[in-house]
């Protein structure tokens, strides 16, 4: 089977989906993606992976405006279509037997168009929830609905993403639950290979002292920031043994500071940004892990920290919540509710001698959600929309 995957970006955590897809293809595996974003060492990663079916391509149009790098909320903006010059054919020139894009917009207008003209079968893979969707323009609603006569099949990142579906009105029999997945074993294995010294010496660098609460990710509104910082003012007053961890960068880092300097705040630590490398040995210092989203797909910074074996504390505006958080590895709380929110520190905290066990569910449950697992719903659905299922 011949595949091309048309995407515009992507980062880590795809690769090992990639590698997977393309070991179950026969190394027929072809990834056209916009070399101009994608970071250098995805490409070369990419590379290794595909060789010379590894295409990156330059130069783009943009139809709709520019989307900033820290662009808040979905939907928040205009409709904004990148178009490729060239980028029809490029696909065409590969001939796939089957065509896989991400998402509605970005590059799959190429993909569309070659569904429509030479039937090449296509498949999208999509992340969004009625959540994250509430604010979608009548535009873009329409946009899809034209979009969607072109699309044999469907893998959604979970039942939220499903119920979205599903409410837009594209059929259930052709939604595959399966798509977006961390790196679960590269960052287990770079946890397995740190020695009790390395994280020994990362607390007394950045003088942190445990138990550790953990949040990864960018420091901007829809991430709840601010909330999080606002109800840990409030935890920490009764318990100021705690520190937390925060690693990220964005439009709030000035606000997040100023707050921290001028309230009468426990332990709080904002490292700023920081490698994707860096990061494992922070998961394995952390004690738990806290994402206080007000929107989002499938964190995957969720399923990174179960991974690397932390309990969650997970806000309910994260679409993974229904199949990665458990009473038996974390809570869920509402981060626009003080109360709630201030309540889940609590309870977590008041539940610190079961932290362990958590962590361990956490693992269980993530091996369900795997890359090659992910990889494996993808190429089932290619499977059987070429078999006309």
């Amino acid at each position: 089977m011949k595949i091309t995957w048309v995407t515009r970006s992507f980062l880590d955590y795809r690769l090992p989906i990639y590698e997977e897809i393309n070991r179950l293809c026969n190394k027929e595996l072809t990834v056209i993606y916009f070399a101009d974003v994608v970071p250098v060492r995805c490409q070369e990663r990419l590379k290794e992976i595909l060789g010379d079916r590894a295409i990156g391509l330059t130069g783009e149009v943009r139809l709709g405006g520019k989307k900033t790098e820290n662009q808040s909320f979905a939907n928040s903006g205009g409709l904004r279509i990148p178009l490729r010059p060239g980028l029809v054919k490029k696909i065409k020139s590969t001939k796939p037997d089957i065509i896989l894009s991400d998402g509605f917009f970005q590059w799959t207008y190429a993909a569309l168009i070659n569904n429509a003209i030479w039937k090449t079968p296509h498949i999208m893979c999509y992340e969004r929830t009625m959540h994250t969707e509430r604010n979608v323009s009548t535009v873009r609603k329409l946009a899809r609905k034209i979009a969607a006569r072109f699309i044999d099949a469907i893998c959604s990142n979970g039942i939220q993403t499903e119920k979205y579906l599903v409410n837009f009105g594209f059929p259930r029999e052709k939604i595959y639950i399966g798509n977006m997945a961390a790196d679960n074993d590269g960052l287990q294995l770079s946890i397995s290979n740190l020695q009790e010294v390395d994280v020994s010496l990362l607390k007394k660098r950045y003088d942190i002292t445990e138990p550790i609460f953990l949040y990864v990710g960018q420091l901007i509104p829809r991430k709840g920031i601010m909330e999080l910082l606002t109800a840990w003012n409030k935890f920490s007053l009764s318990n100021p043994l705690a520190t937390l961890v925060i690693i990220g960068d964005g439009d709030e880092k000035e606000k997040a500071e100023d707050f921290v300097r001028n309230s009468d705040i426990g332990s709080i630590k904002l490292l700023g940004k920081m490698d994707y490398s860096e990061i494992p040995i922070f998961y394995a210092a952390a004690d738990i892990f806290v994402m206080p989203t007000l929107e989002d797909n499938w964190s995957l910074v969720v399923p990174e920290a179960m991974s690397c074996g932390l309990p969650i504390l997970c806000s309910q505006y994260n679409g993974c919540w229904p199949e990665l958080v458990k009473p038996q590895n974390g809570w869920i709380f509402n981060p626009l509710d003080k109360t709630d929110f201030e309540q889940a520190l609590k309870t977590a905290w008041n539940e610190y001698q079961r932290w362990a066990e958590m962590g361990e569910a956490s693992i269980n449950i993530v091996q369900e959600y795997s890359p090659e697992k992910m990889a494996g719903k993808i190429f089932e659905a290619c499977e059987d929309t070429l078999n006309g299922k």
